[in-house]
């Protein structure tokens, strides 16, 4: 066992984990679409880490803009007016529609969505939120309230103010719908109806991932996200988009509501905004919302809002994003490789049950039987993911699913390698 390996052993606490159980892997570099152990073994990231590297590893100009702004002001409180702070702050919000125009930097996903959630309380002077059950938020106190899937359950204490719903999922619906049509017409009927069951009057927000990520790459049939909308215009409800997974170029567009023509009053961000390369999250807000607190405090904040570093880091992926049309290629790649790739395998193994996404954001459902839509069993998928991984690809294996999240700066070649290593990990995996 290597020193880095014995130590983590000893002394890391890892996230959603059996500590006894974890046997990490140990990365020593990363360049691009590739990552190293520390046997030198190099694997194609089709995690993006967890959905963040948008920009790949080590973008060299992402890297230089951290080093020159560590040696020229390396932090700053977030009292104070910083220049990149406040160039991050103008770029976000010119890719965000027309009005929102004031950011809200911190830390990552998790308290951006809690921040949101806040501002709309106090914004409309109601307790409630609604969130769906297929959903991931944050593992902080509201953000693992509104999270839907299963590690809210241990963390529920039934007093966040927070009410689920089910949201559209046509492979797996819960609304007996046959086609995207039906979908979406019966989840926002059932939608309203929990609205109405809960009083309009007491609902601050719906909170959705506009495509939720965890929950597997769930695009939203259409007319479902206009009609979020119009219900909540109908009732005050605010309604935050959250972008953290979806945003910044993994969907093929710079923001995933630029796929619908959703127009939210708060957006959360995090991950691809900076690649991850410095932690970073932040609320976008819109005009009505940020007027609230124009002359009444806004009663939060974070003792590394906007942290310089993080702030350069975020300028600097931005600026690479417009100038190497990164989110246009990951548009296309999907459209013609990443799609197409797919489609061939879900022809050719019968373990393949559905595939979903769009520019860099797919995920591949496994399932034991095509007729009945059987979940594969978590030995199979673990079994899938351990092939991928001895042939060279990381996946990022969820559920009964395994998700296909590389940079957008991936290249075609690239996928079309993944594609066969996976191809090749189903046929033996599998039998």
């Amino acid at each position: 066992m290597s020193r880095t390996r014995e130590l983590d052993r000893r002394h890391v606490f890892h996230s959603w984990s059996a500590q006894n159980r974890l046997d990490p892997m140990v990365l020593t570099g990363a360049e691009g679409a590739h990552v190293w152990d520390e046997n030198g073994v190099r694997y194609l990231d089709f995690t993006s880490q967890l959905v963040y590297t948008n920009l790949g590893h080590g973008h060299p100009k992402v890297v230089a803009a951290i080093q020159e702004q560590a040696a020229r002001l390396c932090t700053v409180a977030p009292q104070h007016a910083n220049d990149r702070r406040s160039e991050a702050a103008r770029l976000i919000a010119a890719r965000a529609p027309e009005g929102m125009d004031r950011v809200f930097f911190t830390n990552g996903g998790a308290d951006a969505n809690e921040h949101a959630v806040r501002m709309a309380r106090l914004h409309t002077g109601r307790p409630k939120v609604l969130a769906a059950y297929r959903s991931y938020h944050g593992g902080t106190q509201t953000a693992i309230n509104l999270t839907g899937d299963w590690r809210r359950v241990p963390n529920d204490t039934a007093t966040s103010g927070v009410v689920h719903f089910f949201g559209p999922y046509l492979y797996r619906s819960e609304f007996h719908a046959s086609t995207p049509e039906q979908e979406s017409e019966r989840a926002l009927a059932h939608l309203r109806r929990t609205v109405e069951a809960e009083g309009p009057a007491t609902i601050a927000a719906i909170v959705l991932e506009t495509i939720p990520g965890t929950a597997g790459v769930l695009m939203p049939p259409p007319g479902y996200l206009a009609g979020v909308r119009d219900l909540c215009d109908e009732h005050g409800i605010l309604l935050i988009a959250d972008e953290v997974m979806a945003g910044f170029g993994r969907a093929g567009a710079w923001l995933a509501i630029d796929l619908f023509g959703l127009r939210p009053d708060l957006i959360t961000f995090a991950k691809g905004v900076n690649s991850g390369y410095v932690p970073l999250g932040g609320v976008i807000l819109s005009a009505a919302v940020a007027d609230t607190f124009g002359d009444r405090p806004y009663p939060g904040g974070l003792t590394y809002s906007g942290h310089p570093l993080a702030a350069a880091a975020a300028v600097a992926t931005l600026t690479a994003m417009e100038d190497e049309n990164v989110v246009g290629r990951a548009a296309a790649l999907g459209a013609e490789v990443i799609a197409p790739g797919l489609a061939d395998l879900e022809s050719r193994h019968e373990v393949i049950g559905e595939v979903r996404g769009t520019g860099v954001f797919w995920a591949v459902e496994l399932v034991a039987d095509r007729g009945t839509r059987a979940p594969l069993p978590d030995a199979a998928v673990a079994a899938v993911t351990a092939e991928c991984r001895e042939r060279g690809l990381l996946p990022l294996p969820n559920a009964n699913r395994v998700h296909l999240v590389p940079p957008c700066t991936i290249t075609g070649d690239q996928v079309r390698e993944a594609l066969e290593i996976l191809d090749a990990a189903l046929a033996r995996a599998v039998r």
